[in-house]
């Protein structure tokens, strides 16, 4: 691409995607959709999922977090959105949100944009549970680590 560069969009909690954003990454899109989510305690797994997808009307408003196994169905016809949309390049996410919705994340086989989880404050990062490491382990042998 040689115009414009690409924006890094952010899904975590509040302490994560506050940093993020006073480290200057806070955009918003032509359509006035900005490039990131607050997730908290009430956030159902169904607005966190829609969010990744399409990263439209959600995207930036602050929503809380609660897993709810009741949430109705995504239409595959629309809920692609967010992965397309040609303005992000990298995709951050908090590791145990990513858990949540961990079905979507590996659904997600593009390079770009690249979706990488990150620690939270509450929350360590586990390499074993890292879709990334996980693909790339899959990709070599013991032997050409050698």
């Amino acid at each position: 691409m040689a115009g414009r560069g690409k924006l890094i969009a952010v899904i975590g909690d509040e302490d994560t995607v506050t940093g993020f954003l006073l480290g200057g990454i806070g955009e918003l899109n032509k359509n006035r959709h900005p490039n990131f989510l607050v997730v908290e305690k009430d956030t159902t797994i169904n607005e966190i999922e829609d969010t990744f997808r399409s990263l439209g009307s959600l995207l930036g408003s602050v929503v809380e977090a609660k897993p709810n196994e009741h949430d109705p169905p995504l239409d595959e016809t629309d809920s692609r959105q967010f992965l397309h949309r040609d303005d992000i390049g990298i995709i951050l996410i908090n590791q145990y949100i990513a858990e949540m919705v961990r079905h979507a994340l590996d659904a997600h086989q593009h390079s770009i944009p690249a979706v990488l989880e990150i620690p939270s404050k509450e929350h360590p990062y586990d390499a074993a549970k890292d879709s990334i490491l996980r693909r790339a382990r899959g990709m070599f042998t013991a032997e050409d680590l050698r």
